[in-house]
């Protein structure tokens, strides 16, 4: 999963009514539920993490791993009797050729370590500077309850910079780090370091990636060092050295995209779930769970010859960890028509953590905001009331562009999902309800090497895999009546995506 906000920038808006009515007894997903079995999910899990190994440790996009994984999945799939397309397009590949380096020259010099205290971000400039440290003028120390920080957002934020060589200070929140990171070198910046912002779950280095490679080192910090950093400016002079040794390139990934031969070509249901990793570890929760999962979904359908009521498309989407790439491809390459006949969108990401919450996107936007097409609140509400009836709790998460949806809402589709959380803590209220740890991450190996095969909490995978089952089923296989397929087209417009 990616941290990706979106704006709403429609083009196709579907009616209410366009969704299946979400009051369909679990009975008429029985077959499908059934059919999907914890065992035969796991079985994908175990050869994405062998995959994995064998290929670096990693299955991000670009990567042998990652090609591997589309292999596998475009195999399955034409096996099963899909229609298969495997998509391709190129994403920009960023390769560290030595460790980068961060340390406090003056005063009282110490060495700041690579991946504890900071670590380069994605598409970073190369170079080696040493120069004085200057914080932008709107940090937020100590920092809000919630998240406010707009540090490095306009460039009169950035003072002037004192030599030729000065790193700016910059904190994170509010806008995208390309943003922040275009300022400080249009400022006069030789480097930049971008610390965390310090709320609870804000507290460490974080992994970034910027949309276009810069000219200058970026570096992201924890809000340990940035707190230091910027306490030592206010009493006096303080000077550090940054070394970035990188390469950037373009290289060719794909997402893969598979039609079942059956169901009306006007109403297509697209469920999707992103197929690559980050290149810290081989993603077998993140997202290995929700692509076995939609995996799986499609091969029992296949078995079951239940013909649908709407076209399926089943989605694996390419660098969604690199800022949704993949589905932003996808969805930009398709015409005003074509994306007329999408009628909705399902999107699996994260469905195993190892301390979950049975999380639904928001989509009417009433407890996070914002909210999604319109549609988007009724797909929510066949997932509440598919756990309610089933004697399970859940709660709704942001809807806000984060995963594979994003681009699809960005675009006026109504769209909904499932998560099972990532790098936030679970709250004391929260784990009295789900069970778990309360303060503890939803997955402390979000992003990391140790997502391995048995990071994967298997209560939440059966759950929340019988829930998307269910969605399918009831979205894509199940009748809506006539009346409520009226579809609505509208003028063309795009957007964009970024990292905050």
């Amino acid at each position: 999963m990616a941290l990706v906000p979106l704006p709403n920038l429609p083009l196709v808006l579907i009616s209410a009514a366009a969704i299946a009515a979400p009051a369909l007894a679990q009975s008429d997903s029985a077959a499908l539920r059934g059919a999907v079995t914890e065992e035969a999910i796991r079985a994908h899990q175990q050869a994405l993490a062998g995959i994995a190994t064998a290929e670096g440790g990693n299955r991000a996009s670009g990567t042998r791993g990652y090609d591997t994984s589309v292999d596998y999945v475009a195999e399955k799939l034409r096996d099963a009797g899909y229609e298969v397309t495997v998509q391709p397009f190129h994403v920009l590949s960023f390769e560290e050729t030595a460790p980068p380096q961060l340390a406090r020259v003056e005063p009282d010099a110490e060495t700041y370590s690579s991946g504890t205290d900071f670590q380069t971000m994605r598409n970073s400039g190369a170079g080696s500077v040493e120069g004085a440290v200057v914080p932008t003028i709107d940090l937020v120390i100590p920092p809000s309850p919630e998240p406010s920080s707009t540090s490095g957002c306009e460039p009169e934020d950035f003072p002037p910079a004192p030599d030729d060589l000065a790193i700016a200070l910059v904190q994170r929140g509010t806008c995208p780090f390309q943003v922040k990171v275009d300022n400080a070198a249009g400022a006069g910046y030789a480097a930049v370091l971008l610390f965390n912002e310090g709320q609870p779950d804000r507290q460490d280095v974080f992994a970034a990636t910027l949309a276009t490679p810069v000219s200058i080192p970026a570096l992201t910090g924890s809000f340990a060092v940035g707190d230091e950093l910027q306490a030592l400016a206010q009493a006096g002079p303080v000077r550090a050295r940054v070394a970035v040794e990188a390469v950037t390139s373009s290289v060719p990934t794909a997402n893969v995209v598979a039609d079942w031969p059956q169901g009306d070509p006007d109403r297509v249901v697209v469920v999707g779930a992103h197929l690559d990793s980050v290149a810290e570890g081989p993603g077998i929760n993140d997202n290995g769970s929700g692509t076995a999962a939609t995996l799986e979904i499609a091969l029992q359908l296949a078995k079951l010859g239940a013909p649908p009521a709407n076209r399926l498309r089943f989605g694996f989407w390419g660098a969604e960890e690199l800022g949704l790439l993949g589905s932003v491809h996808y969805v930009d390459s398709l015409s005003p028509e074509e994306l007329g006949r999408i009628v909705l969108n399902l999107n699996y990401d994260m469905l195993g953590s190892p301390n979950p919450v049975s999380f639904v996107y928001d989509g009417d936007g009433s407890s996070s905001g914002p909210s999604g097409p319109p549609g988007s609140a009724e797909i929510e509400q066949a997932f509440l009331d598919y756990f309610a009836a089933a004697g399970m709790p859940s709660r709704p998460t942001a809807f806000d562009g984060r995963s594979d949806y994003g681009p699809f809402i960005a675009r006026g589709i109504p769209a909904g999902g499932l998560f099972s959380g990532a790098e936030a803590s679970k709250t004391a209220a929260e784990a009295g309800e789900f069970g778990g740890t309360a303060g503890e991450p939803y997955d402390p190996c979000y992003h990391q090497a140790c997502d391995g095969f048995d990071n994967v909490d298997l209560t939440a995978l059966d759950a929340l895999s019988d829930a998307a089952a269910h969605a399918v089923w009831t979205q894509g296989v199940a009748p809506p009546a006539p009346a409520t397929l009226a579809l609505l087209a509208r003028g063309a417009g795009r957007g964009g995506f970024a990292d905050h």
